[in-house]
């Protein structure tokens, strides 16, 4: 997701019923139904707010960046109904915040992560986009537990039983 790691897949197409931006807090605030995706990884949820980094001066006439610089990503954060999709990967929870600079993802709320069958489940799940790791925490509630549930040879088994086949 990050604009400024040369890497990246491409540019962020982000759709959505509202947008509102303010230039002198460097945010565009995207509401209702909002869609935002980058070659493979979907982000849909119910609001969405994009911050630009505060390095790069847009000319205040023109709202244009000055002398050829583009706008980065600094920091998208989203609430409501979150669901992240790439690939045969999914996640879900009440709100998430994006760093573009370290490119990792954090999912609060009643987080999920589904994987095929297998399914991890926490009050927090911090993605490492670049690394291609998770880490699952907790809540501090009492009695409050990491939870997996992991089918093991899950996909094998499916492609090798005869009954599953069509």
């Amino acid at each position: 997701w990050s604009q400024k790691n040369t890497s990246a897949p491409g540019p962020i197409q982000i759709e959505a019923d509202r947008m509102e931006s303010s230039q002198e807090e460097s945010i565009v605030v995207f509401s209702g139904h909002v869609r935002a995706n980058q070659a493979e990884l979907i982000i849909n949820a119910e609001t969405m707010t994009v911050r630009y980094s505060e390095a790069v001066q847009a000319n205040s006439k023109t709202d244009v960046p000055d002398k050829g610089l583009s706008r980065q990503i600094d920091k998208i954060t989203a609430k409501g109904n979150i669901e992240i999709v790439q690939g045969d990967w999914v996640a879900t929870g009440d709100a998430m915040e994006f760093n573009a600079d370290e490119r990792i993802v954090i999912l609060f709320g009643n987080a999920k992560a589904w994987q095929d069958q297998n399914m991890v489940s926490g009050e927090k799940i911090i993605l490492y986009l670049d690394e291609g790791r998770s880490v699952v925490e907790r809540s501090t509630v009492e009695g409050e537990r990491v939870k997996a549930f992991i089918y093991p040879g899950s996909q094998d088994n499916q492609d090798n039983n005869p009954s599953q086949k069509q």
